[in-house]
């Protein structure tokens, strides 16, 4: 079992995540997002459009490579 945060997933909280994989920490991390989005919370609010621009710009496919290989390497 691993563990990561939410800031380390690109989040805004030090809340932990924990799974055998990396897309069960994802599936976790994103659950929390909407969560977050639900209650308006204002540090997981600029996460998220931080997230987004990443989107925009292209470079999600690389961020994502780049926490799965942290993850990998726990």
């Amino acid at each position: 079992m691993k563990s990561m945060t939410c800031n380390q997933l690109g989040g805004a909280c030090e809340q932990v995540f924990s799974g055998e994989t990396f897309d069960d920490l994802a599936a976790q991390s994103q659950q929390h997002g909407k969560e977050m989005y639900g209650a308006n919370d204002g540090p997981h609010m600029a996460a998220m459009g931080t997230m987004m621009e990443l989107m925009k710009s292209g470079q999600m496919d690389s961020w994502m490579a780049a926490r799965k290989a942290e993850f990998e390497a726990l």
